[in-house]
């Protein structure tokens, strides 16, 4: 038996790139898969069946069970269809990859609001509208005494965890997803459900142009991060919720997010902290400038 046998998740842009890789993986590994792409460019405009329906006939070929979907995840109904989609055509929805997206980069000077818009729309108003859709789904069938043994696996970038110049919506809106994948975890753990995101490093359509003559090197290659995407929709990963993991290559590892650095500067006596302090403060706090230089600065 195949680790996915059983299983039926929706990957959304399946069509192309990243997206392909999850649907093939997935469904040489046994799940049945839900092939969502409406087709469109990089920028979001224009649309066709064709991706979504060509990564069925692939999966087709090689003996495997998919059905498309052409809808945009930026559509409330187009979500809920989505997750409809799966359950009469299989019979259940065992998972989710939340994959689409779109750039439409500026500088902040030069970005429009039409593409900020856009950008939020697919990436963090469609990873929302989907997870919500799929819950739903999940939460009846717990309310319902039924077993859910759901996965939801979102997708993050580098720029919207480190930032990158003429990617304010896009960066804002990965940023977003991260913390979203955060409290999806939390809210659905006792619904059977486990939330993860991971961020794959890989030359696409949206990407190639920052790799340049790096864009054919195999490490790049969209499929580094698919057999991690497929575990994480296995029965094996049901203990790991609320978590990114980072493929780079052959390198996997953890993304720890915020923290919170051990040093602290406190106010003189427990008094609120002061304006005329501060310079002072920050310097310490950032090792700006020689901290014998500073004087004795509390901390903890």
């Amino acid at each position: 038996m195949s680790a996915l046998t059983g299983r039926v998740v929706l990957v959304t842009g399946g069509g192309r790139g990243i997206g392909r890789a999850h649907c093939l993986a997935l469904a040489a590994h046994g799940a049945a898969v839900v092939v969502n792409d409406p087709g469109v460019g990089n920028d979001g405009t224009g649309g066709s069946n064709g991706p979504a329906a060509d990564v069925v006939a692939e999966i087709g070929r090689c003996g495997g069970k998919a059905v498309a979907h052409t809808g945009s995840v930026a559509s409330w109904d187009d979500a809920a269809d989505m997750i409809e989609t799966a359950v009469s055509t299989f019979g259940t929805l065992t998972g989710v990859v939340n994959n689409a997206g779109i750039v439409r980069d500026a500088m902040i000077t030069g970005a429009t609001e039409a593409d900020w818009d856009a950008v939020i729309g697919v990436h963090l108003k469609g990873t929302f509208a989907v997870t919500k859709h799929a819950c739903d789904h999940w939460r009846s069938q717990a309310k319902e005494g039924q077993p859910v043994d759901g996965s939801i696996v979102n997708t993050v970038s580098g720029a919207g965890l480190w930032g990158n110049p003429s990617q304010s919506a896009y960066g804002a809106a990965k940023a977003a997803i991260a913390n979203l994948t955060v409290v999806t975890a939390m809210e659905m753990r006792r619904h059977g459900v486990r939330v993860n995101a991971v961020s794959p490093l890989a030359a696409t359509r949206m990407s190639e142009r920052f790799f340049g003559d790096r864009a054919t090197d195999p490490a790049l290659d969209p499929a580094r991060s698919s057999e991690v995407v497929a575990w994480l929709q296995s029965p094996e990963s049901s203990w790991l919720t609320g978590q990114i993991l980072r493929i780079d290559g052959h390198r996997l590892s953890r993304i720890q997010g915020f923290t919170e650095s051990p040093e602290r500067y406190h106010a003189k006596d427990g008094a609120s902290l002061q304006l005329s302090e501060l310079g002072q403060a920050m310097h310490w706090l950032y090792g700006t400038l020689p901290r014998g230089l500073l004087g004795p600065l509390p901390t903890a």
